[in-house]
């Protein structure tokens, strides 16, 4: 069985941030809103990502849409968009696509099972790396927690 989505609000502190100084959120390519804030995005069919109880994984699965946090004139801008989470040889971790650049991937955090739910749902704990602190924000440094993604 695989993963039909990937939730995940990035930092809620940092959403709440752009929002608060008059900035925006914008949400493409089919991601959508929960209620509570967070972003969902489809999966990609073809992903062939397998999460075994011990965290371990192997395989990765792609996700369709795009989040941009805009704030201060275009001083702060991050885009987020073809995320994946993907098993390496270093565990699992997230990625995206370079913005703006869209040149390669960036792995902007490494990720770590937090709880096996029900019915094949799966939360795993995130960690911003160094690449993903240009990506989103460079108020965080790397190890900061972000907020836990959901697969489903």
């Amino acid at each position: 069985m695989g993963f039909s989505r990937l939730i995940w609000g990035v930092k809620a502190s940092f959403r709440s941030y752009v929002e608060a100084v008059g900035g925006k959120v914008t949400l493409s390519d089919g991601a959508t809103r929960t209620e509570d804030g967070a972003f969902v995005f489809t999966a990609v069919p073809g992903g062939g990502l397998v999460i075994a109880p011990d965290g371990s994984g192997t395989g990765s699965v792609r996700f369709e849409g795009s989040v941009t946090f805009d704030a201060h004139g275009g001083m702060l801008k991050a885009t987020l968009t073809e995320l994946a989470v993907e098993a390496t040889a270093d565990g699992l971790v997230l990625t995206s696509l370079e913005a703006p650049m869209n040149q390669g991937r960036c792995t902007i955090a490494g990720l770590s099972l937090a709880e096996l739910g029900p019915e094949g749902a799966i939360t795993l704990r995130a960690e911003i790396t160094l690449d993903g602190m240009y990506q989103i924000a460079d108020n965080y440094p790397p190890g900061t927690e972000l907020d836990p993604l959901q697969l489903d």
